[in-house]
């Protein structure tokens, strides 16, 4: 059994292959070429444009891959979403496709872009959104660049966003949220019901899903005495009760957690204040629930 997965090319590529990485697949990628190599034998990679994979999973070109919802809906796949796996090429969130326009512009609704121009790489869901409004504007395809197109290819634009960084750099006017979208793992409807397959598919969410889940914490562990202990968990956030050992002095015990990377400068030095020796922080590859 071979399991024909799709990583996405292009903005996400790397943040993919790390996340390969953190889940436990060695990818490697040669130069120019759309074949990674990957260190497990029943799965082979193929690099495919985001915007083109929900097709090619749905033809059954390739068994499973992943992209973004948001291209999901734009070609309108009938595939088998399996799970939301919440990262971007920035971030660990979602992204947001918006309705934006120059900052003096006039347009305050989506009403007023009747009888406009928009441009945007998401012509579907764009024409749909729309339409669902009452509004009949031209829509065009945009290739690229799409902020440039302002103001005199287009009135409004519909573009990708994770901070909105860009679009204020390009002076830009967020009017609405046309579609929040994350990155899916998706998979054929035949090759869901292949058994061997399917069990696959579900190893490899399972999998992903752990990295991310680990993605922004680490292992905390220390020893404290016993009588320091209650005092060593009120400073302790957990993320279920911390794990607490007895060690072979009876007068010991060693404490261990998972905590948010970000708060772990501020605990350290409260643990020492209430007696936890021998700290230990470490790295987290995956966190299954």
């Amino acid at each position: 059994m071979i399991l024909k997965l799709g990583l996405p090319k292009g903005s996400l590529e790397n943040a993919t292959i790390d996340l390969m990485r953190r889940a436990g697949f060695l990818i490697s990628v040669a130069a120019r070429s759309y074949f990674p190599a990957i260190d497990d034998p029943e799965i082979e990679c193929m690099l495919v444009r985001a915007q083109e994979m929900a097709r090619y999973v749905e033809d059954g070109a390739l068994d499973c891959g992943l992209t973004g919802f948001d291209w999901v809906v734009e070609n309108q796949a009938k595939v088998r979403r399996i799970c939301d796996l919440v990262y971007a090429k920035q971030s660990f969130g979602k992204v947001r496709w918006v309705l934006a326009v120059p900052r003096d512009s006039d347009v305050q609704t989506p009403a007023d872009l009747q009888g406009r121009v928009v441009a945007t790489e998401l012509v579907g869901v764009t024409r749909r959104w729309l339409e669902e409004r009452g509004v009949s504007a031209k829509v065009e395809f945009s290739w690229g660049a799409t902020e440039a197109k302002l103001p005199e290819l287009a009135d409004a634009i519909v573009e990708v966003t994770e901070t909105g960084s860009s679009l204020r750099a390009n002076k830009l006017r967020i009017v609405e949220t046309v579609l929040e979208s994350t990155t899916q793992l998706i998979a054929n409807h035949t090759a869901w019901e292949h058994t061997a397959k399917r069990q696959k598919i579900e190893d490899l969410a399972l999998l992903l899903q752990s990295a991310i889940a680990a993605l922004d914490k680490v292992g905390l562990m220390l020893n404290v005495r016993t009588e320091n202990l209650d005092a060593v968990l009120s400073v302790l956030p957990a993320l279920r009760n911390p794990t607490v050992s007895h060690l072979s002095d009876p007068g010991w015990v060693a404490v261990n957690t998972i905590l948010e990377e970000s708060v772990v400068r501020h605990i350290i030095p409260r643990l020492k204040e209430v007696g936890a020796e021998g700290i230990v922080e470490f790295p987290l590859n995956k966190i299954v629930m």
